[in-house]
């Protein structure tokens, strides 16, 4: 169970990351588009596991290593926009968030299952 401070952190980096992948994306990872889609912050406040979700990119594990190697820059970047709220800003980790891939693939399956099941017709009487 997260305490209220690490949730106001983990929203706070997360609404600060969303700008900067606009501004920094073009120049790490090309025109893949990729979005925050959770923070997850250590109860000591020292990590911050950051959930991507990656789209428009042939290869997601590319970019995501291209993220992982530009963690400095992205890092710095947060500095500037949050340094007036956190004391020590936490170590950042990147981490694939297939969260929304598993919810295509389960949509898949059950348009599938229609079309080889289709709901049978009842007379009405």
């Amino acid at each position: 169970m997260d305490s209220k401070r690490q949730l106001q952190l983990g929203e706070l980096i997360k609404r600060n990351f969303a700008p900067i992948f606009q501004e920094q994306g073009p120049y790490i990872y090309g025109t893949a588009f990729v979005t925050v889609t959770g923070v997850k912050i250590t109860p000591d406040m020292a990590q911050a596991k950051v959930y991507l979700s990656i789209f428009n990119a042939g290869d997601k594990e590319l970019v995501l290593q291209k993220v992982i190697k530009h963690t400095h820059v992205l890092k710095q970047a947060l500095v500037v926009r949050i340094k007036n709220q956190m004391r020590r800003v936490p170590q950042i980790f990147f981490y694939f968030d297939e969260t929304i891939d598993e919810m295509y693939k389960v949509d898949a399956m059950f348009k599938n299952l229609k079309t080889m099941y289709p709901p049978s017709v009842q007379e009405e009487e």
